[in-house]
């Protein structure tokens, strides 16, 4: 990982920061909100230092317009980092969060059970922006999942054709990573949720659907001083505690989008809030 970056299918599952990260900025859910993106990433770039990180918290995707231009400024702040003079490839980690591993499962849909379930769950869940986005129609969508696997894989080709056709976008969503870490003891960057009793390799869907709140853990999980999230269901914005930080101010759903930047002991140095 600290290698000159040469592309983004350099990352790993689990994403190391380095040992030479000084601070790290943790962005929190952006639910497709672009133009707030934007202003963060200005805001990020005017304090950004030799030895800073970047790790986004998933949530990419959302139910706004906007989701293809949310991608993309994502791509563009990436590529302003690694063209710094000292830029590397562990200088920038992207999360998958819960609507990114929807976006997977949907593009997977004909090989499930029971596609129309599966469809209706996800559309609950808010994935119509990101099928919008790509040129689908989910109405399509459901008309596939009442004719069968063929016509389900077909509507599937065509969404997965048209991220193909979007420069990077298809890169971006392969190396999403489950989690990233700072060096051992430091620091553990999940999207929504951790389970205790399991080993960091082991958590599976708790990453993005699991009951556990970190603001509760009683003790450092897996010896890491502190685990950051970046979705909370409360949408409380910045919440402290010993052993945890969750960073989720509600963007795209009539709140802010925020950042914040940590130092190597997970205190909080800064809060960016747009």
């Amino acid at each position: 990982m600290n290698g000159r970056a040469n592309g983004l299918s350099s990352y790993a599952k689990l994403s190391r920061l380095g040992l030479s990260a000084r601070r790290v900025w943790a962005v929190a859910s952006v639910r497709g909100q672009a133009s707030r993106l934007l202003r963060l990433h200005d805001r990020i770039g005017e304090r950004f230092e030799d030895g800073d990180r970047i790790v986004y918290l998933g949530n990419y995707l959302g139910p706004g317009a906007a989701v293809l231009a949310t991608l993309d400024e994502l791509l563009d702040f990436r590529r302003r980092v690694l063209a710094r003079a000292r830029g590397f490839s562990c200088d920038v980690t992207f999360l998958r969060g819960a609507q990114e591993e929807m976006w997977q499962k949907l593009l997977q849909l004909q090989f499930a059970p029971n596609p129309g379930e599966v469809l209706e769950w996800l559309a609950r869940a808010g994935i119509e922006g990101a099928v919008r986005a790509y040129g689908g129609d989910l109405r399509q969508g459901f008309a596939a999942a009442r004719d069968g696997p063929r016509t389900i894989t077909r509507w599937t080709a065509s969404l997965r054709s048209a991220m193909n056709r979007t420069p990077g976008h298809t890169i971006l969503f392969s190396v999403l990573r489950h989690a990233a870490t700072t060096t051992e003891g430091g620091l553990l960057f999940v999207h929504a949720a951790i389970d205790p009793s399991r080993p960091l390799a082991a958590q599976g869907d708790a990453f993005w659907w699991g009951r556990e709140d970190i603001l509760e853990l009683k003790s450092p999980y897996s010896g890491y001083k502190r685990v950051i999230r970046g979705v909370d269901r409360k949408r409380r914005g910045l919440v402290e505690r010993e052993f945890a930080i969750s960073l989720d101010g509600g963007a795209g759903e009539g709140g802010p989008l925020l950042a914040a930047c940590l130092g190597k002991d997970g205190s909080v140095l800064e809060v960016v809030e747009v």
